[in-house]
C-alpha cells in the first residue's frame, strides 16, 4: 500500500513545494522554465563568486532553504530522490554568470547521478568561457572500508555551503574558495540512524523494520544502513553513533579526540518528534563532552531531511577560531538557525533555584488530625492510586490521552517519597500546602495543577482552627479555587463532579453536633455516585470536551479517581475510629 502524502500529484509535488518556498520568500525567486531558485538580488553579486547546489527533492529544508547572502546563490532541484536535470543546472550557472559574477562553484553532494549531472552541465558551462568548478561532499562516515563510490553526501554538506557563502560574501576568489572547502569537508563526518524507513510519493516504504529495530548508517533517500540493531535508550543509541564515527579503524571516520573542537549538527531526518530531538541533542553534547571533546557550536533541528523518515544524524566537524568565524558569518538564508556566537561546552547551564521564605511553624489547633493518623490517611491514598492505575488509564484512553493513571501514579509515588522523609504531620494546613507543592511539581498536567489549587486554597481556612466547621470551610474554598481556574462546573464530566457532591454533603459539619464519620460516609457515597453519573454526561470541559458524547460512554477517570480518595480516608478513619 502505497504511503498518504498531502500533494497536488506525485509528478508535480517537486515544482508545488518549490513554488511554496519561494511564494513566501521575497528574496527569491524561480528561473523561468526550470525547477531552479535563486536569490532575487542577483545583481548585486558583481564582482563576487556565485555558489550553486541542488540534488533531489525530498530533503528539504536543504537545499533551497540555504539561499540568501552568506550562503547559495541557487539551487537546481530534481524530483523526489532524483538528480537534477543538466539542462536546468546549466541554464542557472548561466543566469549567474550573466548577472556579472566572478565565477561559479557548484557544490554537489556524492551521489553518481548528482556528479554526472552537474559536471556534464560544468563541462558545457566551461565550453562557453564560463568560470565554474565543482566540489563534491562525501561525509557519510558509516562506512567501515572504503567502498569505490565514496563517501555519501550527507547534512554536513550544509556546513559547506555556510563556509563557502561567508568566504564568497568576503570576496575570496573561486579557485581558493574551492580549494579550502575541500579541505574543510576532509575534516568532517556524519551518520544517520532511523526508526523507519520513508516513501516517495505514490510509493511503498523503501525497508522495513521490525518493531524493536533500528537502522544504523543509512542513506538520505531511503537506501538501507550498515547494520541493523535493537530498539535501546537513547544514550545507547548516541554512544553508539559517536563510537562508530570516531573509531580510528573506521576508514570513514572523524578524527575527534579529546582536545578537539567541533561543530555538531544534530539532524531531524524527517519524522522525528522534537522531543526525541531534544533527548538526542542532550546526550551528544553531554557524551562529547564526557570525552573532553569542546562543542563549539551546537545545530539542532531539520536540515537535510528524507521526507517523513522518523530518524536522527549527528554531523561532527572539526574547527578552530578562522573557521568559526566563518560559520557565525550572518547569512539570510531562513534554514540557517540563529545561534549564540559563543562555544557551548564551558557554559554554566543551570542557575540557582531561588530561596523560599522560611515556612511559619503553626500551632496545631484543638481537634486536629493527629500525625500518625495524618500518616495512615496519605499511605492509603497513594496504595489506592497506584491500584488503580490502569483502570484509570483505561478510562481515560476515551477522551484523552490514556495517561491519567500515569499522573496519580506520580501523585502516589511523590507522596510516598517524602512521607519516607519523615515529615512532621502535626498541623493540617501546613501538610495540604506541602502536598499541594508535590503535586504541581511531581504530579504534571492539568490534574496537578487542579490538585494543587484546590489544596493551596483548602488550607487556608485550616489555620486558624481544624475543627468540623473548619474542614468544610476548607473543602468549599477549595472548590472555588478549582472552578475559579478551572472554568468547570458540576455536571461538566469532570473530577469536579465527585468533588463537588462530597462538599454538599460536609456542609453538614457546620452544623453545631455533627459527627465526623456519619457525615463523611454520605459524602462518599454521594462522590460515587457522582463519579459514575458522569458517564451520561456530555463534557463540557477539559479535553473530552473536544469528543463526540457518543463515544464517551464511561466515567470520567478523574472524578473516579477523587471518588477513590475519599473512599479511601473514610477506611482509615472508620479503622480508627475518628
Amino acid at each position: 500500500m502505497t504511503s498518504k502524502k498531502l500533494v497536488n500529484s506525485v509528478e508535480g509535488c517537486a515544482d508545488d513545494a518549490l513554488s511554496g518556498l519561494v511564494a513566501c520568500n521575497p528574496n527569491l525567486q524561480l528561473l523561468q522554465g526550470h525547477r531552479v531558485a535563486l536569490r532575487s538580488d542577483l545583481d548585486s553579486l558583481k564582482g563576487r563568486v556565485a555558489l550553486l547546489s541542488g540534488g533531489g527533492s525530498g530533503h528539504e529544508p536543504a537545499h533551497a532553504g540555504f539561499i540568501g547572502k552568506g550562503m547559495l546563490t541557487g539551487v537546481i532541484a530534481g524530483s523526489v530522490f532524483a538528480s537534477p536535470a543538466v539542462g536546468s543546472i546549466l541554464a542557472a550557472i548561466r543566469a549567474v554568470a550573466q548577472a556579472g559574477t566572478a565565477g561559479t562553484l557548484l557544490i554537489v553532494k556524492n551521489y553518481t547521478g548528482d556528479r554526472l549531472n552537474f559536471g556534464f552541465a560544468m563541462e558545457q558551462a566551461k565550453a562557453e568561457g564560463i568560470s565554474v568548478e565543482m566540489v563534491v561532499i562525501g561525509d557519510d562516515s558509516a562506512f567501515t572500508v572504503l567502498k569505490k563510490a565514496g563517501r555519501r553526501g550527507l547534512c554536513g554538506t550544509v556546513l559547506i555551503h555556510k563556509v563557502a557563502g561567508a568566504l564568497a560574501e568576503e570576496g575570496v576568489g573561486l579557485e581558493e574558495i574551492a580549494n579550502r572547502v575541500n579541505v574543510v569537508a576532509k575534516a568532517m563526518g556524519t551518520l544517520g540512524i532511523s526508526l523507519s524507513s520513508c516513501s516517495v510519493p505514490g510509493s511503498k516504504p523503501t525497508f522495513e523494520l521490525a518493531a524493536d529495530e533500528v537502522e544504523l548508517g543509512l542513506g538520505i533517500h531511503g537506501e538501507a544502513g550498515v547494520q541493523r540493531i535493537k530498539m535501546a535508550p537513547a544514550d545507547q543509541i548516541v554512544t553508539l553513533m559517536l563510537d562508530h564515527m570516531t573509531n580510528t579503524s573506521n576508514v570513514s571516520h572523524v578524527s575527534v579526540q579529546s582536545g578537539s573542537s567541533v561543530v555538531l549538527i544534530v539532524n531531524n531526518l524527517g519524522g522525528l518528534s522534537f522531543l526525541e530531538l531534544g533527548i538526542i541533542a542532550d546526550a551528544a553534547i553531554r557524551l562529547l563532552e564526557e570525552r573532553g571533546v569542546k562543542v563549539a557550536r551546537a545545530l539542532v533541528g531539520t536540515f537535510m531531511s528524507a521526507l517523513e523518515m522518523s530518524g536522527v544524524s549527528l554531523t561532527l566537524m572539526l574547527v578552530d577560531n578562522p573557521l568559526l568565524k566563518l560559520i557565525d558569518a550572518e547569512t539570510t538564508a531562513t534554514a540557517w538557525p540563529h545561534m549564540a556566537k559563543v562555544s557551548v561546552t564551558g557554559r554554566n547551564r543551570i542557575r540557582a533555584a531561588p530561596t523560599e521564605p522560611p515556612e511559619v511553624t503553626e500551632a496545631t489547633a484543638a481537634g486536629g488530625i493527629a500525625s500518625k493518623q495524618t500518616m495512615l490517611v496519605l499511605e492509603r491514598v497513594c496504595t489506592t492510586l497506584l491500584g488503580l492505575e490502569e483502570h484509570l488509564n483505561a478510562l481515560d484512553r476515551a477522551a484523552g490521552d490514556g495517561d491519567c493513571g500515569h499522573t496519580h501514579s506520580r501523585a502516589a509515588k511523590a507522596i510516598q517519597g517524602w512521607l519516607k522523609e519523615g515529615p512532621a504531620l502535626a498541623s493540617p494546613a501546613q501538610v495540604l500546602s506541602k502536598l499541594s507543592v508535590l503535586l504541581l511539581e511531581k504530579m504534571g498536567g492539568s490534574s496537578g495543577a487542579l490538585y494543587g489549587l484546590f489544596l493551596t486554597a483548602a488550607a487556608q481556612p485550616l489555620k486558624a482552627k481544624t475543627d468540623l466547621p473548619a474542614w468544610s470551610a476548607a473543602m468549599d474554598a477549595g472548590l472555588e479555587a478549582m472552578q475559579k481556574y478551572g472554568k468547570a462546573a458540576p455536571g461538566d464530566r469532570t473530577m469536579l463532579d465527585s468533588l463537588w457532591a462530597a462538599g454538599q454533603e460536609l456542609q453538614a459539619w457546620k452544623s453545631p453536633g455533627a459527627s465526623v464519620l456519619p457525615v463523611l460516609t454520605k459524602a462518599v457515597k454521594s462522590a460515587e455516585a457522582a463519579a459514575e453519573a458522569t458517564k451520561n454526561m456530555q463534557a463540557g470541559a477539559g479535553r473530552a470536551s473536544y469528543i463526540s458524547s457518543a463515544r464517551l460512554d464511561q466515567p470520567d477517570p478523574g472524578a473516579v479517581a477523587v471518588a477513590a480518595i475519599f473512599r479511601a480516608i473514610l477506611e482509615v478513619l472508620q479503622t480508627q475510629g475518628a
